[in-house]
C-alpha cells in the first residue's frame, strides 16, 4: 500500500510503486511514528526482514545501503535541476557512492563533508581525476587520494544537495541516523550566505513511511528517488536558515572544529560570499 500522502503525487507514480511492490512482495510501512527513533528502528528492522539491506551490515546505526541503489542514482540524474548543477554536495555514505561516481562522469564537482564534521569539505574535481578512476574516487575509502580539502572560506556556491536517509515521508520530511550531521552541513552552508538549496535523497521504498515528527533544523526534501520512481514534493517543509548556536556545547565545538571556524567567520561571511553564483531553479 502507498501512504496517503504519496497518493496525491501522480497516478502514474502510484501505479509504478504498486507494480514494484506486487512483483517483489514488499509493502511500504503505513505507520505514523511518534518519534524519529521509532521510525529509524522500524525501517532498519524491515530492511533486514525483507532482505533489501546491503553491506555494510548491520544497517542499524547507519544510512543503510540497499538493493537498487545504483538504478536509483541513475534515475536521480533525470531531475532537471540536478542536470544543470555544476557543484553538488553528496553525503559520504555507501548507498550514495553511485551518485558520486555518476556526478564525476557528468563533469560535476562533488563536495563531501569530512567525516563527523572534523574539518571542512573534500572536493572531488573531475578535471583532476582520470575517467577510469571515477569509480575509485567515489568510494569513501579511496576518495582521499583524489580529493582536496576546501576551507569554509573558500567554498563556492553549491547548486544541489544529495543526502542519505534512514526514513522519509512523501511530504518531504527526512530523518538520518540520529547524529544530526546532515542537518548541520546544510545549516553551515546557510550560515556562509548560500541560498536555500534543493535537496534530494535516494532510498529503498521501504524507507518511505507515513509520518514522524518534524524539527525546525531538519533538512527538507524536494525529491525522493527510489529505483523505480521519483517523487517530487511540491511544498516541502521550510528549510533551516542557519545553525541554532544555543544548542551547541563546548564539546560540540571541540569535536567539530569546523563549527569553531564557522563561528569565527560569521561576522564577515556575507561580504566574503557576496559574489557567489546563484543556484539553479528547483525544477
Amino acid at each position: 500500500m502507498v501512504p496517503d500522502e504519496c497518493k496525491s503525487i501522480t497516478i502514474l507514480q502510484v501505479i509504478q510503486i504498486s507494480i514494484y511492490y506486487k512483483y517483489n512482495g514488499i509493502q511500504m510501512m503505513e505507520n505514523n511514528f511518534s518519534t524519529k527513533e521509532e521510525a529509524r528502528q522500524a525501517v532498519w528492522d524491515e530492511m533486514v526482514s525483507e532482505k533489501v539491506a546491503l553491506f555494510p551490515f548491520p544497517p542499524h546505526g547507519r544510512i543503510p545501503n540497499f538493493k537498487g541503489a545504483e538504478p536509483a542514482a541513475k534515475r536521480l540524474f533525470e531531475i532537471p535541476a540536478l542536470q544543470k548543477a555544476k557543484r553538488i554536495k553528496v553525503n559520504p555514505d555507501s548507498p550514495q557512492r553511485y551518485v558520486r561516481e555518476l556526478a564525476l562522469q557528468k563533469g560535476m564537482e562533488v563536495y563531501m563533508p569530512m567525516p563527523r564534521l572534523r574539518a571542512g569539505f573534500n572536493k572531488l574535481d573531475p578535471k583532476r581525476i582520470p575517467s577510469d578512476r571515477h569509480s575509485e574516487a567515489a568510494k569513501l575509502s579511496k576518495s582521499k587520494k583524489w580529493s582536496v580539502e576546501v576551507k569554509l572560506s573558500d567554498l563556492l556556491q553549491i547548486d544541489f544537495i544529495i543526502t542519505g536517509s534512514v526514513a522519509v515521508t512523501c511530504t518531504g520530511r527526512r530523518c538520518g541516523k540520529g547524529e544530526g550531521y546532515g542537518d548541520l552541513e546544510y545549516a553551515i552552508l546557510r550560515e556562509l550566505g548560500q541560498s536555500p538549496l534543493p535537496v534530494a535523497t535516494t532510498v529503498h521504498p521501504i524507507q518511505i513511511v507515513d509520518n514522524f515528527p518534524l524539527e525546525p533544523n531538519d533538512v527538507p526534501l524536494s525529491w525522493i528517488v527510489t529505483p523505480f520512481d521519483t517523487i517530487w514534493i511540491e511544498e516541502p517543509p521550510p528549510p533551516p536558515t542557519g545553525i541554532d548556536w544555543k544548542k551547541l556545547t563546548d564539546e560540540d565545538l571541540n569535536e567539530m572544529p569546523v563549527l569553531r571556524e564557522l563561528n569565527n567567520l560569521r561576522g564577515r561571511a556575507s561580504g566574503m560570499h557576496s559574489g557567489l553564483e546563484r543556484p539553479n531553479e528547483f525544477t
